[in-house]
């Protein structure tokens, strides 16, 4: 479901379970970070960034202008999923960005952990561009944002996923998945 319209996948939203984790998904520059941190201020959630799992190797190579490959990104994914299944076994609360740019990449992530929701952070070349042109001290250079463009799988029906464009505000952002998820914050959002 992309946010602003209604269709048969926001009735299957608002009538399952609340999701228990939430894993932002999106190429760089659209907004990952600040989403997750807003989203867990707004529902008291703890918040993981994705490039926090990455080992130094992987952060040495992007920032040499080199992008990842699978065998790179395995034991990253591998971390991240071990992060999702320890906040569900505990029966806690968390919200973890990650590029997530293939399916099979997000089968790691998800796959059929059905209180797992996926929520894809949708922007345009150009204007993610211009966000990463401005952004200052980020280990990932705006040159390999085409690669990502190119390499990114947008989830398909069956993943379940929740898509909200990045061209609204970031309150609005994390309203609407507030919303379109069923939970309940323990702080007020503006829009």
């Amino acid at each position: 479901m992309t946010i602003g319209h209604v269709g048969p996948l926001a009735t299957s939203l608002a009538s399952r379970n609340p999701p228990r984790v939430i894993v932002l998904m999106g190429v760089s520059g659209c907004g990952k970070t600040t989403t997750g941190k807003r989203l867990a201020t707004a529902l008291g959630w703890p918040f993981r960034d994705a490039d926090s799992f990455h080992p130094e190797s992987n952060i040495a190579k992007m920032a040499s202008g080199q992008p990842l490959d699978d065998s790179d990104r395995a034991p990253w994914l591998a971390a991240i999923a071990g992060w999702i299944d320890g906040q569900r076994a505990g029966s806690e609360n968390g919200i973890v960005s990650c590029s997530a740019l293939k399916r099979r990449y997000r089968d790691v992530l998800i796959g059929e952990r059905a209180d797992v929701q996926l929520v894809y952070l949708m922007g345009s070349l150009a204007l993610i561009g211009d966000r990463l042109s401005r952004r200052k001290g980020h280990f990932m250079p705006p040159a390999l944002l085409r690669s990502q463009f190119e390499a990114l799988e947008a989830p398909t029906a069956d993943e379940r996923a929740l898509t909200v464009s990045i061209r609204l505000p970031p309150n609005r952002i994390v309203a609407s998945i507030i919303s379109s998820c069923a939970l309940p914050p323990v702080r007020r959002i503006i829009p």
